[in-house]
């Protein structure tokens, strides 16, 4: 997004096809201004000392307040913006509601993303070596995975979107999180109401510009 110059903005570290989709989705609905620093671990001429100097794991998506303020975290990240821009409607208004769908950001970054870390790298997880020792990790991990998402599916039920009345922070990071490690194959057998949901919010018109850039096609 471009901004004028010298006009306070935030500054989001991430990368195409990265969790940071989900933070440049919220940003845009909070109408906030900001500028994008493409930066990931797995980039090597991407700004990765820039991005290690503000999150020491060097992970994405982190975002920078205008103050200077560090975020991390996606579902912190979201959080925080829909505390303080609640026109948003990123979280809900009602007390009950805002509490649900802060439960479910901490699912899914408590459950989904850290069983994604395992299948992405196995080798962490284990003492094992060989190849075929995690294959057997990431095969676990990825069973794992899948039934989280089933038991999300049965606990937090559209109405009519995951956020409630309005799509918001919880409809973000699951239409980003569901992407990856055969998320969305498996709940078109097991769940296909969640995957239906989160179809529609990959084309909500404020921010499908945004998903399409992260994955085209």
């Amino acid at each position: 997004m471009d901004t004028p110059e010298g006009t306070p903005q935030h500054t989001l570290y991430g990368s195409r096809g990265s969790g940071s989709a989900a933070v440049e989705a919220a940003l845009r609905l909070c109408g906030l201004k900001y500028r994008m620093v493409r930066a990931s671990t797995w980039e090597s001429d991407s700004a990765q000392a820039e991005l290690a100097r503000m999150n020491p794991l060097g992970q994405i998506p982190t975002l920078v307040l205008p103050g200077g303020q560090v975020l991390t975290e996606s579902a912190a990240i979201l959080i925080h913006l829909g505390l303080s821009v609640p026109p948003s409607h990123l979280l809900p208004a009602d007390e009950s509601g805002r509490a649900q769908v802060i439960r479910g950001m901490v699912f899914i970054a408590a459950n989904c993303y850290a069983a994604i870390s395992v299948n992405d790298y196995p080798e962490r997880w284990t003492t094992a070596s060989t190849r075929s020792a995690q294959a057997k990790v990431r095969l676990a991990a990825r069973r794992q995975l899948h039934r989280h998402w089933e038991i999300f599916a049965d606990t937090f039920a559209p109405a009519p979107w995951l956020s409630g009345a309005e799509p918001g922070a919880l409809d973000l990071l699951a239409a980003v999180v569901s992407r990856w490690s055969g998320a969305r194959a498996h709940l078109a057998a097991q769940r296909p109401e969640l995957l239906a949901v989160l179809r529609r919010i990959d084309t909500l018109p404020a921010v499908r510009d945004i998903f399409e850039a992260h994955w085209p096609g």
